[in-house]
């Protein structure tokens, strides 16, 4: 990948502990890889303006319940912000310029603008990474209520996370306490570029794909199944000095993989 500018500005955003890692920016960062003239600081701004307003329209009373309805009622009722069920494969979907400007996006990217909010009116929230959905939820201990950022901030407790999940997958789901553990920002990164991943993938737009997971490895370096599938794309592209470096970076790290053979079988092909 030749890195641009944007790519630059999220390597550098990302190569730090995580707790430093600005969500916002970085999410932009990688838009910037894909729209060159994004202004980071117009979208900056832009959140800070939402969490401004809301915070003139909290209760003297913050109670957790309270703030997450003036957040709601702002974000959803007022701005109109909404999940994108009509076009949830839609790749603007997963860049943070364009889910503020259209006001519509996927779980995970309305997530980050609602964690972003509530990080500027400082109240402490963490994302919930639930299979196959994204949630949000206050950090106190044991809360138990969780907010669905596509639904226009339902708030939600572990039964209806529960029937979601059934509804989702149209099966009796096991709870499982690894369901509502807490994502850090670069788990929500990985999250969001693993999204685009996949649908640059569905759509063959390899050269798109490669860029996306050549972000992914800024974020988790040595990651194997990235070096594996980075490899492979390399390959369809007709890149083999760059296809057969990922993989046998990946064969290094994972010699007994169960794809090995197949893998090896490619690297023999080598010229």
């Amino acid at each position: 990948m030749n890195i641009n500018l944007g790519w630059q500005n999220f390597e550098q955003e990302v190569n730090q502990a995580d707790d430093q890692i600005n969500l916002a920016k970085a999410s932009l960062f990688y838009a910037r890889a894909e729209y060159s003239n994004l202004d980071v600081d117009k979208y900056i701004s832009i959140l800070d303006a939402m969490a401004e307003e809301i915070s003139r329209r909290l209760p003297e009373e913050r109670y957790p319940l309270k703030i997450m309805k003036a957040i709601n009622n702002y974000l959803f009722t007022e701005l109109g912000y909404r999940g994108n069920n009509q076009s949830y494969y839609d790749p603007r979907n997963s860049f943070l310029n364009n889910v503020i400007d259209r006001r519509t996006g996927i779980p995970i990217t309305l997530s980050v603008i609602y964690l972003e909010i509530a990080k500027r009116i400082d109240f402490s929230m963490v994302g919930v990474g639930m299979p196959g959905h994204f949630l949000v939820r206050p950090t106190f201990q044991d809360s138990g209520i969780f907010v669905d950022a596509f639904n226009q901030g339902e708030i939600m407790f572990k039964q209806d996370c529960l029937n979601k999940l059934k509804k989702l997958y149209e099966k009796p789901i096991k709870l499982e306490k690894s369901f509502f553990a807490p994502v850090n920002s670069r788990q929500i990164l990985l999250r969001m570029l693993t999204n685009l991943k996949y649908i640059y993938l569905s759509n063959k737009q390899l050269s798109k794909s490669i860029d996306i997971i050549s972000g992914i490895l800024m974020l988790y370096p040595d990651n194997p199944k990235e070096l594996r599938d980075r490899g492979l794309v390399y390959y369809q592209l007709d890149k083999p000095k760059q296809a057969f470096q990922d993989l046998e970076c990946y064969l290094a790290i994972l010699p007994n993989a169960e794809d090995a053979m197949v893998i090896r079988k490619l690297l023999e092909k080598k010229i």
